[in-house]
């Protein structure tokens, strides 16, 4: 796949990787990095092109890091960004972004969908994430769809439908219309795992909730909905650590 993104043009500086359960002797051969480089963040700009897949071919004379994602384990970060992705919302301890870096992945990738990217590594899956032009986007895409690529898109559903037999039946339990009320819930569930928004309790996130969700924080559905979402974080970060 990625040798497929530098066919068309794309360099290594473009492209980042995220495997998890970096092997140790793989991350000692290289310089390792726990911030970015100046100007890294006026460079990127633009549109970002994600997918969710295998990758292969980066060079690795590209930047590396080794990080652990709470919930998540030890992931091996590829690429000028790739250490500070998932440490734009405070999610990897060891990868500090200043707030350029940060407000930049936050326009191109959306920060709301991050922890699609944090499930995808739960599974033992690769993330590869291209930042470019709005003339190469179209093509990137189809070169990782046509490697066998997952869209976040997709994985964000498919997580969801993961989760919602055993949310429906949660919610349920009291005679509660599930299918009326799912979207807000969902909301109020993805909304925990925000890493801004949620990863505290709701009455801690109320304000940041207040802004994003002006019409649906204080619904019922919506409070269940990311009590559970905080609960399944805190859940997922037990177990890791366990």
């Amino acid at each position: 796949m990625v040798q497929g993104l530098k066919s068309i043009g794309i360099e290594n500086s473009q492209i980042n990787v995220l495997t998890p359960e970096a092997d140790h002797d793989d991350v000692s051969e290289i310089p390792t990095t726990e911030t970015e480089q100046p100007g890294t963040a006026a460079a990127m700009g633009g549109v970002v092109g994600g997918a969710i897949g295998a990758a292969g071919g980066l060079s690795m004379g590209a930047a590396m890091a080794s990080l652990f994602v709470p919930g998540v384990g030890p992931v091996l970060a590829i690429g000028l960004a790739a250490g500070a992705i998932l440490g734009a919302g405070g999610a990897v301890g060891g990868a500090v972004a200043g707030k350029a870096l940060e407000d930049s992945i936050a326009t191109g990738l959306p920060i709301d969908e991050l922890f699609v990217y944090e499930d995808a590594l739960r599974q033992g899956r690769t993330i590869v994430i291209a930042f470019l032009e709005d003339a190469l986007v179209d093509r990137a895409r189809e070169i990782m769809r046509d490697a066998g690529a997952e869209s976040v898109d997709a994985a964000r559903e498919n997580w969801w439908v993961g989760l919602r037999d055993d949310e429906l039946v949660a919610y349920s339990n009291n005679g509660d219309d599930f299918k009326k009320d799912e979207t807000s819930y969902r909301h109020g569930f993805e909304s925990a795992l925000h890493p801004k928004l949620g990863r505290k309790p709701y009455a801690e996130a109320a304000n940041y909730l207040r802004s994003e969700y002006p019409d649906e924080y204080a619904d019922e559905a919506f409070r269940r909905g990311y009590r559970r979402g905080y609960f399944h974080y805190r859940e997922l970060r037990t177990e890791r650590q366990r």
